[in-house]
Order: structure tokens, then C-alpha cells, then sequence
């Protein structure tokens, strides 16, 4: 890689990790070639971006920004998960996928300007999702007007129900 695609690759990383809602750092050292393209697919099922970086360019990429404070987390092996989307979900698939394999390790994040550890990492993939979300405020919408129309509906059903029984008591003496 010549000096030209490498700072295309920084100025790259730069804007994607600037425009993320969070950032999860993880290692993938030991894990075999078939369990890390599981691992990328769960990631793009989601709507995560997943690559493995050199520390090096990613420090470049985090130099004097509001990400700088991620660059002494860059040692060793590691690859960054993020997402435009959803803050949550690049927590919870890594979560997800580090209880099931133990080769695979969590080093931390980055989440609201803050350096998250692996505590908060966890506590962040127990959060719903922006979906989840979505559909919580859904039913929260369509609760009122449904149990209004099941109100209006049982005034007239209880009135049916008390017609019904006197006809069947009619029907009974007759």
C-alpha cells in the first residue's frame, strides 16, 4: 500500500468513525477464517461495519478530533465495529458473539465523546435497539386508540349480552 491509499484509508476512517453512534473495539486473534465470516455476517445482518484496521493509520484517523482519546486503545490486534444507524447494535452482536467464543474479546468503545470499557460495553448490548424502540413507541400509540374503540365497542356488546339472556329466558318459559 503506497502513502496515496493509505491516507485515502485515514481520511476514510476518519469520516466513518466521525459519523458512527458508537464504536466497538474487539480482537479476534484465534478464531479460525470460518467463525470470523460468521461473525462479519451476524455484523452486516445488523447494519454494522466491521474491519480489522492497522493501529498506526487508525491513530492517524482519530488525531486531533473529539476521537482522539480512542488512540491508546489501539495495540495489538484490532478490528472496529460501528454502525451510522443504532448505537446499540454493534454492542450487542459483539456481546453476543464473545459469550458464545472465548477467543473473541471486547476491548472496549467509544459511545457520547466517552471511552467505554467492557463493563459498559455490556451494559450498552443490554439496551434495546433502535428498532426495539420503534415498536415500543408503535404499541405505545396504537394502545389508545384501540382500547378507546374496545370502550365504545362494549357499551352496545353488554346491552346485546342483556337481550340475549332475557330472550333466552322468554324463550324458556314460553
Amino acid at each position: 500500500m503506497n502513502r496515496a491509499q493509505k491516507e485515502q484509508l485515514v481520511e476514510q476512517m476518519r469520516d466513518e468513525f466521525g459519523q458512527a453512534k458508537s464504536i466497538i473495539m474487539t480482537s479476534h486473534v484465534g478464531l479460525d477464517v470460518n467463525t470470523v465470516n460468521e461473525l462479519r455476517s451476524e455484523f452486516r445482518a445488523q447494519g454494522v461495519h466491521y474491519h480489522v484496521v492497522k493501529n498506526t493509520l487508525a491513530k492517524l484517523a482519530v488525531a486531533d478530533t473529539d476521537l482522539d482519546i480512542m488512540a491508546e486503545s489501539f495495540r495489538g490486534p484490532t478490528a472496529v465495529a460501528y454502525s451510522f444507524e443504532d448505537a446499540v447494535s454493534p454492542a450487542k452482536v459483539a456481546a453476543d458473539f464473545a459469550d458464545d467464543h472465548d477467543k473473541f474479546e471486547i476491548k472496549g468503545g467509544y459511545l457520547d465523546g466517552k471511552m467505554i470499557d467492557v463493563a459498559g460495553v455490556d451494559q450498552l448490548a443490554k439496551m434495546p435497539t433502535k428498532d426495539e424502540l420503534r415498536a415500543k413507541l408503535l404499541r405505545t400509540f396504537v394502545a389508545g386508540p384501540t382500547n378507546f374503540v374496545r370502550l365504545l365497542n362494549a357499551a352496545p356488546q353488554k346491552f346485546l349480552n342483556v337481550l340475549n339472556a332475557r330472550k333466552d329466558d322468554l324463550g324458556e318459559a314460553a
